[in-house]
C-alpha cells in the first residue's frame, strides 16, 4: 500500500515539474551517460578504495575508520530499506508517463535515495576522521546525489532525504 498523504502528493507534483524540466533540457542523454559512470562509483567501489587508501597511509586510523564504516553501514542499510518499504514511493518513470529512467533501477521504490544516503554517510564519517580528504571527496558525493536525478531514478526530494538521513 502506497502512502497518499497530501504533503507527499504536493512534494511529488513539485518534483515531477522539476524532473520534466531537467529531462527536457538539451543534452539530457549525454549528461545521463556521465551520470551513469558516477552512479556506478556510488555503488561502493570508490568507498572501498578510499578505506583501503586510508588503511595503507595509516593502518591504525584506517582500521578504526573501516570498523566505524562497517558499523555505520550495518545500521544505515537496514534503516533505509525499512523506510523504502514503508513509504513505497514509486520511481519517477513508474509514476509519470513523461519521465524516463536512463538505466534500470535496482529496486521498485525511490524514497529515500540509497546511493545518496550511502554517499552522505561516508562523507560525514570522512569529515570527522579526515577533514582535508573530505573536502576533496565532497564534489564526488554531490555528483552521486545529482546523478540519481539526472538518470531519472529519483525525484529531487528522494535525494534530499537521502542526504539528510546519511
Amino acid at each position: 500500500m502506497t502512502i497518499q498523504r497530501p504533503s507527499i502528493q504536493k512534494m511529488t507534483a513539485a518534483d515531477t515539474r522539476a524532473m520534466c524540466w531537467l529531462l527536457a533540457q538539451p543534452r539530457a542523454a549525454s549528461r545521463a551517460r556521465m551520470a551513469r559512470a558516477i552512479s556506478r562509483f556510488g555503488d561502493g567501489p570508490f568507498y572501498a578504495a578510499l578505506v583501503a587508501m586510508l588503511w595503507l597511509v595509516d593502518p591504525e586510523d584506517g582500521t578504526r575508520f573501516a570498523l566505524a564504516a562497517a558499523v555505520a553501514y550495518g545500521l544505515e542499510v537496514p534503516a533505509f530499506m525499512v523506510l523504502k518499504n514503508l513509504i513505497k514511493r514509486p520511481r519517477p518513470a513508474d509514476s509519470e508517463m513523461a519521465l524516463c529512467a536512463f538505466i534500470k533501477p535496482a529496486g521498485r521504490f525511490s524514497f529515500p535515495s540509497g546511493h545518496t544516503l550511502h554517499a552522505a554517510c561516508f562523507q560525514v564519517m570522512l569529515t570527522v576522521a579526515e577533514p582535508a580528504l573530505a573536502l576533496i571527496v565532497l564534489p564526488f558525493t554531490l555528483s552521486v546525489a545529482a546523478s540519481r536525478v539526472v538518470l531519472g531514478l529519483h525525484y529531487p526530494s528522494d535525494v534530499a532525504a537521502g542526504a539528510l538521513i546519511g
